[in-house]
């Protein structure tokens, strides 16, 4: 082989290499001779585990993709799966792929092997859910425009003649419970109308470097003194090269700690909570100018009961809560913020037990790029 022949081969393991999806050949008794690093990736098998392994015996379990494979290898031709296919890890992790296997036809020979293409579909069905918890958004916003002014001008004028009448009633204590009662829920019913109006007309983002480690640590000061009876223990997994990141100070406190508040809600006494960041080196955020950079994940894991299925596609939906004094805006809020700072937010059920929640925010060369990225 001339040193040209092997030069090609090495640009074209290079290209596969640095390809986003999934990429695995298998001979034609199904022995896998070629596994990418985004194949390593989604499965979580290293190169050294799989190379000359049997493609069944390391996927065993995965029917779909068995069965895919199988037939191409049976009857030469490329098959593509209909549906959805779950790609669980090795470490219990799952992954949600698009599958493609076609044969390998040389030109003078028969065939010799297939190559299998999973393409992660996980991120698109995030951003799936996040268009329509935007569009929720986009509807409560609409109606709270409409409605607050005119709930709160009516509410002012109930809330102040029960106050009235509460003076006039001093001494009787029977009839004042009322009046107090009075003024308490037209003050809960306030607030709710101000949360509606922070959706329909939040303040702008000020926009400066944020230490996300900073932010976290000083809400979990204030957390601390708010839990210290219950024997809560947090448990830090920063890392610690994470550069300032572009952000508004305010609204990222904001976020994180409604996170942590409901974090500490749902975990059993003298439990822990783990707060975690790190470098995501899965997923890019592409930019206008066709440059990508990477996303800062700060996950915030607790050992509570964890989140239903049903309650997972409902838990962003504005008014939607499980807490008996709840407002069901919380959440919707701290959507907001990510959203408005270009990055994700993810629920997932933690295998051990309990939640993990991930925030996802890019981490932006400068502040220059990130005016450039918003406009």
């Amino acid at each position: 082989m001339s040193h040209t022949q092997q030069l090609s081969h090495q640009e074209y393991a290079l290209i596969l290499e640095n390809i986003d999806d999934a990429i695995i050949a298998v001979d034609q008794q199904g022995k896998i001779i070629y596994f990418n690093s985004s194949a390593q990736l989604f499965s979580g098998l290293s190169e050294k585990q799989s190379i000359h392994q049997s493609f069944f015996e390391c996927f065993k379990g995965h029917e779909t993709l068995c069965y895919l494979l199988r037939t191409t290898l049976q009857e030469g031709r490329s098959i593509s799966s209909h549906e959805t296919v779950t790609l669980r890890k090795t470490n219990s992790r799952q992954r949600q792929v698009s599958v493609t296997v076609s044969p390998i036809l040389p030109a003078s020979t028969s065939q010799q092997g297939a190559v299998i293409v999973l393409h992660d579909l996980t991120r698109v069905r995030s951003l799936e859910s996040a268009v329509r918890n935007a569009d929720r958004l986009a509807m409560i916003e609409t109606m709270a425009a409409g409605l607050a002014h005119e709930i709160k001008n009516p509410l002012g004028g109930i809330k102040g003649s029960a106050q009235l009448l509460q003076m006039e009633l001093s001494g009787n204590d029977e009839l004042q419970e009322y009046t107090q009662l009075i003024v308490r829920e037209t003050t809960r019913v306030n607030r709710i109308i101000e949360e509606l109006l922070n959706l329909s007309r939040p303040r702008k983002t000020q926009i400066e470097f944020v230490n996300i480690s900073q932010i976290l640590n000083e809400i979990i000061t204030l957390q601390k003194n708010t839990v210290g009876d219950r024997g809560i223990l947090f448990v830090w997994e920063l890392d610690p090269s994470i550069p300032d990141i572009p952000g508004d100070h305010d609204l990222l406190m904001r976020l994180f700690l409604n996170l942590i508040k409901n974090s500490c809600e749902a975990t059993e006494d003298h439990s822990k909570i783990t707060i975690a960041t790190k470098v995501d080196t899965e997923y890019h955020l592409r930019r206008p100018d066709n440059r990508s950079t990477p996303m800062v994940q700060i996950s915030i894991s607790d050992q509570g009961p964890g989140i239903s299925a049903a309650e997972l596609e409902k838990i962003l939906t504005p008014f939607y809560t499980t807490k008996e004094t709840g407002s069901g805006l919380g959440l919707p809020m701290c959507q907001k913020i990510v959203t408005d700072h270009g990055g994700m937010l993810e629920f997932i059920n933690r295998s051990e037990g309990g939640t993990k929640v991930k925030v996802s925010l890019p981490l932006f060369h400068n502040l220059t790029d990130n005016k450039t990225e918003k406009g």
